[in-house]
């Protein structure tokens, strides 16, 4: 039999990539909020992201248990917004640490999302998981948290990994879609003044590196999930339209981007805020990147 892996939030954007990746090595359970029909290998179960129920005894001797959910931080920060961005994060995180510990047979191994947005703002310097300089607001204090819940629950007996990861780009979902819209309507120029940076991670990539943890048993604590080649919003917009042959893209001033931002419900600090962010543990323990440049990701989730 494989071994098991219990993926939350599996039918997101990265989690239905992840459980496609995993599913021919591993039978996956899939935590999801609305019922959904099984396959021969990946179970769907229902769970409300905050309570310890029926799921729970799919722990039981697992391989893996894989938490990725939260809601999504794409809205305006009014305060039921925060509030759910709080709750859904410190719930489900609280949920999974409370049926792990209840566990006679414990899983080998728990990985819990986490964001590279917990640095600070960041031009020049790069953050690794060593020497990063950790920012302050709302997304960094909920970055905290987060990972003290989790760190909460630590066992002797169960490995843990904190995905601090960057912005992960895919064909069929996350921001890759609205910056293809943006830039076949000609609005592809650089954001804002253009410097800051924009670190990300192909999601097969994102995928691979979950894999390598879950292989690995000397991987654990905090990883920075990210290509190891960051770039500039002016070089990342330029190098979109190149990819997508649009031969130019107007510029796209701050003020503008406060309106839009506010007309379509979501923050501009998705945009502003310079995640410069480097992979130094995984390059460091031989994790090689099929996707290490911007061209090489955007040459295959563009077409």
């Amino acid at each position: 039999m494989k071994p098991t892996v219990i993926i939350t939030a599996a039918n997101g954007f990265i989690g239905k990539t992840l459980v496609d990746f995993l599913e021919r090595d591993y039978r996956i359970v899939a935590l999801v909020r609305k019922p959904q029909p099984s396959s021969e290998n990946i179970k769907y179960l229902v769970w409300d992201g905050k309570t310890v129920g029926d799921w729970s005894y799919e722990l039981e001797g697992a391989h893996a248990v894989i938490n990725l959910a939260g809601k999504s931080v794409n809205c305006r920060y009014n305060e039921q917004n925060k509030a759910a961005i709080y709750a859904s994060r410190l719930e489900s995180t609280s949920a999974i640490g409370q049926a792990i510990a209840r566990c006679a047979n414990k899983p080998k191994l728990w990985i819990n999302a986490a964001s590279a947005t917990i640095y600070a703002h960041s031009e020049e310097r790069p953050n690794t998981e060593a020497n990063g300089a950790i920012g302050s607001g709302f997304s960094v204090d909920v970055c905290q948290q987060w990972e003290h819940c989790f760190n909460s629950f630590a066992q002797p007996d169960v490995r843990q990994v904190i995905l601090r990861t960057a912005i992960v780009l895919g064909k069929n979902g996350g921001v890759m879609v609205p910056f293809k819209r943006l830039a076949r309507f000609g609005l592809g120029g650089k954001m804002g003044n253009g410097r800051q940076m924009f670190s990300w991670i192909h999601e097969k990539d994102l995928c691979r590196a979950i894999a390598f943890f879950i292989e690995n048993e000397r991987t654990e604590g905090v990883y920075n999930l990210s290509a190891p080649n960051p770039v500039s919003n002016e070089a990342f917009m330029k190098i979109l339209r190149k990819t997508l042959h649009i031969p130019f893209g107007i510029p796209q001033p701050e003020g503008m981007l406060r309106l839009g931002a506010r007309l379509i419900g979501t923050e501009t600090e998705l945009i502003f805020k310079s995640r410069y962010v480097i992979p130094e543990r995984l390059l460091q323990e031989g994790f090689a990147f099929e996707f290490g440049t911007i061209e090489q990701c955007l040459a295959g989730i563009t077409d």
